[in-house]
């Protein structure tokens, strides 16, 4: 039986890394989660959960590769198999996010994964190159925010109301 939130993320630069730890211990604090980066997560992960929090950067207007390689990698084995799911996302963006978020809602469609929270969108500003590569830092009033989050999806699913 599926259980728990899993909270898939990918970082390249530290930001989408440190929200979806910040999410992991709020979830933590309800429910269990797992922590499963991009490219170790499986189908068969998908499968054991109950619940998806997707944490991942916005690059050049869309999701990042290596996300978009996990769902690759896993939107046919699961097809048909995830449907009704509670899911939420955390995008880091350099300016927008909305691209990312756009191409995710896409994709979960297909697997009638269920919204349960609006997406949140974190503007680094980043925009020369330089910026863009560095490592980021994220704000504790933004950790605190991807805390709430983490903590109100599993409570929601730990009462059952997702």
């Amino acid at each position: 039986m599926a259980q728990g939130l899993l909270i898939i993320w990918h970082s390249r630069t530290g930001a989408s890394q440190a929200m979806a730890c910040a999410a992991h211990a709020g979830a933590m604090t309800e429910l269990g989660s797992r922590l499963s980066s991009a490219e170790e997560t499986s189908p068969a992960d998908m499968l054991e959960s109950a619940g998806y929090l997707f944490c991942f950067p916005e690059n050049l207007g869309s999701m990042s590769g290596e996300m978009k390689a996990f769902f690759d990698r896993s939107y046919y084995p699961l097809l048909g198999q995830l449907e009704g799911r509670p899911y939420a996302s955390i995008i880091a963006a350099g300016s927008g996010g909305d691209g990312a978020q756009l191409q995710l809602d896409r994709i979960v469609t297909g697997w009638r994964l269920r919204r349960v929270a609006e997406a949140m969108i974190h503007c680094t500003t980043a925009q020369t190159p330089e910026a863009i590569l560095a490592p980021k830092t994220v704000s504790d009033e933004v950790l605190q925010a991807c805390h709430s989050l983490g903590q109100g999806i599993a409570a929601g699913m730990s009462l059952g109301v997702f």
